[in-house]
């Protein structure tokens, strides 16, 4: 019987966001198709939460390294270190596939250690900018590029991010590959089902617009960029209301901006929500208004959902919003900007046609993403001079 290609994928944490739900939606769909494959999984942060429900749904059973998260540890990612090796022992894998910056260092070290023969890298944003200080992200934009020379294939995950990434050096344009997410998004697609009953549940008329941001409320997301923009909304659209969906570090501090700006009444905070179907089904506009972004995941979940977006043009964002009948794309951390284009599409009542719902759900749907992962993986092992005789051959490569 010919043996399954063994897949060790690497990620420093499942909480909330776009990645969890693709490496998790990756280890089962993949084993459908015959591969073996093992996810690795560290700790959530303080005042993070782990998709525990997404984990759950996608049938998966992450193995733990309990000393593997987001932060720097001099104590904790030696450790990590030594476990991942071991692991990668045990598990003898073809292919170490490593998700996000921790993940990507440690895991592509051990992976080289142990003599894997592919390596892959996937980045879903980068810490280059926004993150630390001139000097510091210098040291990791280096760091990344000595990870890279050892890195079989670096995935970036929009055409906007892999011009960037080949900006900074990180490798060169032969490894360079694109392959947008891929989502589960039957449910985001079926949402007109569910229209109105999130709108309700938060006491909002069906003549008010609803104005919404779902994601995770940290520094990078400038929620606070949004909650200025809906200040000035208020003032065109004075029954309009907004409503903040997700939880994270800045929670606390976003609440009392809101009642700074006067506009406490008007907006909700709802914590983290496993319904964002219907959340999107009863919104009239998403914004985002993040400083930086890889591919955002929210974007593609609302323009499945039919729901038209706002967003701050960075990163991946001009690579979903391509025209304006998708949304408008404004500079990053400009309230005025974004309240004006706030303003044009709620005057417009703008919605997203049936047939670029469609678009969206075959673009960015997890059998493109599987299709395209299982290429790369076929070919980068034929490249290194495998033997594939051991390996289920049904397609091209």
């Amino acid at each position: 019987m010919p043996r399954p290609i063994r897949i060790l994928r690497i990620i420093d944490r499942l909480n909330v966001g776009g990645p969890t739900h693709q490496v998790t939606l990756l280890t089962r769909r993949l084993e459908e198709r015959g591969y073996r494959t093992t996810l690795v999984k560290g700790c959530v942060a303080p005042g993070e939460v782990e998709m525990t429900d997404v984990i759950a749904e996608a049938g998966v059973r992450p193995v733990q390294v309990s000393t593997l998260g987001r932060a720097i540890s001099w104590l904790d990612d030696p450790a990590s270190l030594i476990a991942l090796c071991r692991l990668i022992r045990q598990v003898r894998p073809d292919v170490v596939h490593t998700h996000k910056s921790k993940a990507g260092t440690l895991g592509r070290i051990a992976a080289r250690l142990t003599g894997v023969p592919v390596v892959v890298h996937t980045f879903h944003g980068h810490v280059f900018r926004g993150y630390f200080s001139p000097a510091r992200s210098a040291a990791v934009v280096l760091v990344e590029r000595l990870l890279g020379a050892w890195t079989d294939a670096v995935v970036a995950i929009s055409p906007a991010q892999r011009r960037d990434l080949l900006s900074y050096g990180i490798a060169p344009p032969e490894r360079m590959r694109c392959i947008p997410l891929g989502l589960r998004l039957d449910r985001f697609r079926s949402a007109d089902r569910l229209a109105g009953q999130f709108r309700a549940e938060i006491g909002v008329t069906p003549d008010q617009p609803l104005v919404g941001f779902v994601g995770r409320l940290v520094p990078i997301k400038g929620v606070e960029v949004f909650l200025k923009a809906a200040a000035r909304v208020l003032k065109r659209f004075p029954v309009a209301r907004f409503v903040v969906v997700g939880d994270g570090e800045r929670r606390p501090a976003l609440e009392a901006e809101a009642e700074a700006l006067g506009i406490a009444k008007a907006v909700r905070f709802t914590g983290y929500r496993q319904d964002t179907d219907r959340v999107y089904a009863s919104l009239d506009l998403f914004v985002l208004s993040s400083f930086n972004e890889g591919l955002p995941v929210t974007i593609i979940e609302a323009l499945a959902a039919g729901c038209y977006v706002v967003a701050a043009r960075v990163g991946g964002v001009p690579d979903l919003l391509t025209s304006d009948r998708l949304g408008l794309a404004v500079a990053s951390g400009d309230p005025v900007a974004l309240s004006e284009a706030m303003i044009r599409a709620l005057s417009e009542r703008r919605r997203i046609s049936e047939e670029d719902r469609d678009a969206t759900y075959q673009r960015y749907g997890i059998d493109r993403l599987v299709e395209d992962l299982d290429g790369l993986y076929r070919s980068l092992l034929k490249c290194k001079g495998c033997k594939l005789e051991g390996f289920r051959e049904d397609k091209d490569v």
